[in-house]
């Protein structure tokens, strides 16, 4: 076992030699700052999503129901749904105004296995709807990427500014 001490004497002898421990904490603060931002990179999430085929399979039953939590367009919403409180999924009730700030969430279309980008838009007005409730947050990003957060009461910016129900408008497909 001395042959073991003598090398690893030789080997801590050598860095001391050859780097201070100035060298040491840069080396450490760089790896720090790496590992801060290893969560921030971009993550291939195609091994998770469903096949068309196994997706069509198991439709759940309110997957064509606007007025339901489980309908496809409603996969990143938080809020009341507008189709209960006198509007559609896409369209506000009457005597309501569309929030200009939204935030978008890509919702797989279990019909055609297609990923479409998805933006919700707060409805607002002078009283609350208070009727179907969801909040559904799949693809959910953390609160430091707002855009893909629903988590926000967007109608702040709007006058009045009372949230009533959120809709969820198509912006694309993914090709």
């Amino acid at each position: 076992m001395k042959w073991m001490d003598t090398f690893f004497e030789r080997s801590a002898r050598n860095v001391a030699q050859h780097s201070g421990r100035r060298s040491a904490l840069g080396k450490i603060g760089r790896l720090m700052v790496g590992a801060a931002a290893v969560p921030l990179l971009p993550v291939d999430r195609a091994a998770r999503a469903a096949t068309p085929a196994s997706a069509a399979a198991a439709l759940p039953a309110g997957i064509d129901d606007q007025t339901s939590c489980d309908y496809w367009k409603h996969c990143a919403i938080d809020g009341y749904l507008c189709a209960c409180c006198g509007g559609s999924s896409s369209s506000c009730p009457p005597g309501t105004t569309t929030s200009p700030i939204t935030w978008i969430g890509t919702c797989l279309n279990p019909h055609d296995g297609r990923n479409y980008i998805v933006s919700y838009n707060d409805c607002c007005g002078t009283t609350s709807c208070g009727h179907c409730m969801c909040n559904r947050n799949e693809r959910e990003r953390p609160l430091y990427k707002m855009s893909l957060n629903n988590d926000i009461n967007w109608c702040m910016a709007n006058k009045p500014s009372t949230y009533v129900c959120s809709v969820s408008y198509l912006l694309g497909v993914q090709e």
